[in-house]
């Protein structure tokens, strides 16, 4: 097995994520719902669950926060963090 740079390629943290969010993307919504055969509708599907995934529904790696919380939160902390040093 090699070894994988930090923040590079199928290793980098955000790899992980959209590897993740296709999973639950999978499990969620691909084996559980009858979607639609339509391209426009099966997008209207999945950018619904997109939706909820990232505003609705708390995530437990995140503290229980939704994924745009935690970034809303973490941006402001970095603004906060500039500031400091400037």
């Amino acid at each position: 097995m090699q070894a994988c740079r930090p923040y590079s390629g199928p290793c980098s943290p955000e790899m992980v994520a959209v590897a993740r969010l296709n999973r639950t993307i999978r499990e969620e919504l691909f084996e559980v719902v009858d979607l639609a055969l339509i391209t426009a509708d099966f997008n209207q599907q999945i950018e619904g669950r997109e939706y909820t995934y990232n505003y609705v529904l708390p995530h437990q790696e995140l503290d229980y926060l939704m994924p745009y919380e935690y970034y809303r939160r973490w941006k402001k902390n970095q603004k906060t963090q500039v500031s400091l040093i400037s």
